[in-house]
C-alpha cells in the first residue's frame, strides 16, 4: 500500500490533463466459500487486490485500474489516464486528511480467524437437519460463505478514509421428491458480522425451515391464472419493490431520463399506504454500509412517503449530471468497477393493517409467502417474478398450495394498487447485479396486498 503523500502526487499526477476530480479506490478482500453435500465438497478461498483510478470532467468520466500498487506504476497509469481528457495542462496540490468513521456493525469473531472445523460443523448442522426432515427429503446442499473487505478511497477533494467489511452467509438447498416430482426450497440468512452470527440464528432451523417448504411444495395443485388480489408476505416479497421499482430509482437511470420516475419528485406514484425506505445504517444488516464506495457516510433515504415520490438513490456522478447532492449510495462489487448508485437494506415500511385483516379480504386470489426470482424492465417497469412458495385463498381462508404461479405487472402500477400494509416488516438477504457488479443487498416488507394482478398459473 502506498503512504498518504504517494496516494498525494498520485491525485496530482491524475489532474495535470485538466480533470475536475479525481479518486483513488484501493481494495484488499478475501473471500471464503465451503459447500458440503454428503461431505465437505469444496472449499475455495480468493483474493482481490487491487486499486481503481477515476478521473471526471463535466459529464465525462474515465476510469483504470491495476492489480500491482506502486508509486512508479500509479503514476504513469495515472499519467495515461489523464490524457483521455484532452484537457488544459494545469498544476493542483492535494493534501489529504484522514477520517475516521463510525464502524455500525462491530464483529465478534473474524471468520478468516475461526477454526475451519467450527465452520464445518455450522454447515453440517444446518445440512442434517435438512435431510433428516422427511423421507421425501432427497438431496440436501449447504454452504457458506465469508468476505472480509478492506478499502481506502482519496479524492481530489481531500477525502482520505478507510473501512472494513466483514459479512457471513449461510445457505441451505432442499429438494424432495414424491417418487413423481421434484420440488426446491433454500435458505440464505446473512448479515455483516461474523460467525457470532450463529448466536442468532439456528443453523439446525434453517435447514429444517429449507426442506419443510420443499416438502409442504409436493402437494401443491396447479395455480389459476388471470387478474386476482395476492397478499404478498413479508421478507424476501420485497424483491418485487426492490426489483421493480428501486432499480427505477437509483442515479444511472435517473440520469439518462430513462426511468418511468425521471420527472416525478414530489408527486404521488404510490398508494398513500406506502413508504418505501433505503437504509444504509441499519447495524449489523446484510446491505449496510459505513461509507459508500465513494467515502461518503451511509444515509437512511426516505424514498417514498406516504406515496408521495420523496428522493432518489444518487452516486456523486450522476447526483451532479441532475444537479442534487450524493445520497451515500454510490457502491461497486470491487476495485475493478465503476461506482453507481445502488441500493443498501430497501423495504417497505410497517402499516396498520393486520395479517388476519390481509388474509380475510381476499374472496379468491393468491397468498404468496416467498418470492423466486424474475425480470424487469427498468425503463418500463415492466417486471414478472416467480413465487417460490404460494397458496390459493379463497373466502378469506388459505386453501392449498400451488405450483407454477408468477406475477406479471408494472411498477408504477404495482405502487398505485397496494391498498393493505400490514405491521410485520422483516428483510432477507440477497446479492443484486448491475452495472457497477454485485453487491450483498437486504429486500424486505410487511405483509401486503396488491388490490388486482395478474398471477400467470398452470
Amino acid at each position: 500500500m502506498l503512504s498518504r503523500i504517494e496516494i498525494e502526487q498520485v491525485l496530482e499526477e491524475s489532474l495535470r490533463n485538466g480533470a475536475d476530480f479525481a479518486e483513488l479506490f484501493f481494495e484488499n478482500t478475501e473471500s471464503n466459500r465451503i459447500t458440503y453435500h454428503t461431505s465437505v465438497e469444496d472449499i475455495v478461498s480468493t483474493k482481490n487486490y487491487g486499486v481503481g483510478i477515476r478521473l471526471i470532467k463535466g459529464h465525462k468520466s474515465v476510469y483504470a485500474t491495476s492489480n500491482q500498487i506502486t508509486l512508479p506504476i500509479l503514476m504513469e497509469l495515472a499519467k495515461k489516464t489523464a490524457l483521455a481528457l484532452n484537457g488544459v495542462i494545469g498544476n493542483k496540490t492535494i493534501h489529504l486528511t484522514e477520517s475516521i468513521v463510525r464502524n455500525i456493525s462491530p464483529v465478534i469473531y473474524v471468520p478468516s480467524s475461526c477454526l475451519l472445523k467450527n465452520k464445518i460443523e455450522i454447515i453440517k448442522t444446518a445440512h442434517d437437519s435438512a435431510l433428516d426432515f422427511s423421507s421425501q427429503i432427497a438431496m440436501v446442499q449447504a454452504g457458506l460463505v465469508d468476505v472480509d473487505r478492506n478499502i481506502l478511497i482519496a479524492n481530489s477533494d481531500g477525502l482520505y478514509v478507510a473501512d472494513r467489511r466483514i459479512q457471513t452467509r449461510l445457505s441451505v438447498t432442499s429438494v424432495a421428491n414424491d417418487g413423481m416430482k421434484n420440488q426446491s426450497s433454500s435458505e440464505s440468512p446473512g448479515a455483516s458480522m461474523g460467525l457470532e452470527l450463529f448466536q442468532q440464528i439456528d443453523p439446525s432451523l434453517v435447514g429444517t425451515n429449507a426442506s419443510k417448504v420443499a416438502a409442504e411444495m409436493l402437494l401443491a395443485k396447479n395455480c389459476p391464472a388471470g387478474k386476482m388480489p395476492v397478499a404478498i408476505e413479508n421478507g424476501f416479497g420485497g424483491v418485487i419493490f426492490h426489483e421493480a421499482c428501486g432499480h427505477s430509482l437509483e442515479g444511472e437511470q435517473i440520469a439518462k431520463g430513462n426511468s418511468e420516475f425521471t420527472h416525478k419528485m414530489g408527486e404521488q406514484i404510490a398508494s398513500t399506504k406506502v413508504t418505501a425506505i433505503d437504509d444504509g445504517t441499519i447495524p449489523n444488516a446484510w446491505g449496510s454500509i459505513n461509507i459508500d464506495d465513494e467515502g461518503h457516510i451511509g444515509q437512511k433515504n426516505v424514498l417514498i412517503e406516504n406515496g408521495i415520490l420523496k428522493s432518489f438513490m444518487l452516486d456523486k456522478h450522476n447526483a451532479e449530471k441532475v444537479g442534487l447532492k450524493s445520497t451515500g449510495s454510490g457502491r461497486r462489487q470491487g476495485y475493478q468497477y465503476l461506482p453507481s448508485a445502488r441500493m443498501t437494506n430497501t423495504y417497505i415500511a410497517n402499516g396498520t393493517d393486520t395479517r388476519d385483516e390481509i388474509i380475510s379480504s381476499i374472496e379468491s386470489g393468491i397468498y404468496a409467502k416467498k418470492m423466486g426470482g424474475g425480470q424487469v424492465d427498468v425503463v418500463t417497469g415492466d417486471f414478472n417474478f416467480s413465487v417460490a412458495q404460494g397458496y390459493y385463498v379463497k373466502n378469506g381462508e388459505i386453501q392449498y398450495p400451488v405450483t407454477g404461479a408468477s406475477l406479471v405487472g408494472k411498477g408504477s402500477k404495482i405502487l398505485q394498487d397496494i391498498d393493505m400494509v400490514s405491521d410485520n416488516m422483516d428483510m432477507a438477504q440477497g446479492v443484486c447485479g448491475s452495472i457497477s457488479g454485485q453487491v450483498p443487498t437486504n429486500v424486505g416488507q410487511p405483509l401486503i396486498r396488491v388490490r388486482e394482478i395478474t398471477v400467470g398459473g398452470k
